[in-house]
């Protein structure tokens, strides 16, 4: 080939190098965890284990920090969110964060760390939302599950769009069958919130459903984290709307 030269394993092409090393530095910058996700196993990982030295700590972070509905309903509405960081035991977060770290990366990278985040709070305010309507006025519940459902809502709603290809239909199988372990759990174990799991995979593929039409548009990554966070302030709003009715 005329492109070609002499290099120590044959002969290489310029441009084929050229685009050998692109690849190269392409797949370097997706070695490791995209920032979002480390921030936020970094963070809840450090809050349990803070809370799991210090039982007092634990306490005051419940009080001011759980979701309550009852604090809710007298417009402390930043529970809905803030109950993220809390969980009650080492079952409730080792499989929290084993699905963050297994379903979250490639979301981050795909859709932008900003929407991402966006995308995680505004699933934790639904799921939030369905624990203030579907349950006791005095329930108070922990975890990151809503924001995790919702991590799961936009793979579902992603594999059900490409449910016409072997991925996707091999991507909604195995997506179902931990879906229907999940929410059969409750039915095994006590103080389970499934109206936080339901709540956040709802907002999850709503904004999954939305992010497929935005990028259709084109749509730039500020685009994506603002329609996302939409959906959080609307639950939010919606809780907040509720006020006195439970």
């Amino acid at each position: 080939m005329e492109c070609s030269h002499d290099a120590s394993v044959g002969q290489k092409c310029p441009g084929c190098i050229g685009q050998g090393q692109r690849n190269i530095r392409r797949a370097s910058a997706r070695v490791g965890l995209p920032p979002v996700t480390a921030a936020l196993l970094v963070v809840t990982c450090s809050v349990y284990a803070l809370t799991w030295l210090f039982p007092g700590l634990e306490r005051e972070l419940v009080i001011e920090l759980a979701m309550w509905n009852l604090g809710v309903s007298a417009g402390e509405w930043w529970r809905m969110v803030t109950a993220v960081v809390l969980h009650g035991s080492v079952f409730h977060i080792l499989f929290n964060m084993w699905a963050l770290y297994v379903f979250g990366p490639q979301l981050e990278r795909e859709s932008g760390s900003l929407p991402f985040l966006a995308m995680y709070l505004s699933s934790a305010a639904v799921g939030s939302l369905f624990v203030y309507w579907l349950s006791d006025p005095f329930t108070v519940s922990i975890g990151a599950s809503g924001a995790i459902f919702g991590v799961f809502g936009v793979w579902l709603a992603g594999a059900y769009r490409l449910r016409h290809t072997p991925y996707g239909r091999r991507l909604l199988s195995q997506l179902g069958l931990l879906l229907a372990i999940n929410f059969a759990l409750p039915l095994l174990v006590p103080n389970i919130a499934w109206q936080a799991h339901l709540g956040g995979m709802a907002g999850g593929a709503v904004i999954g459903v939305v992010w497929s039409a935005q990028r259709r548009r084109s749509q730039p990554g500020l685009g994506l984290a603002a329609s996302a966070l939409l959906v959080g302030v609307l639950a939010v709003g919606a809780a907040l709307s509720l006020g006195g009715a439970i």
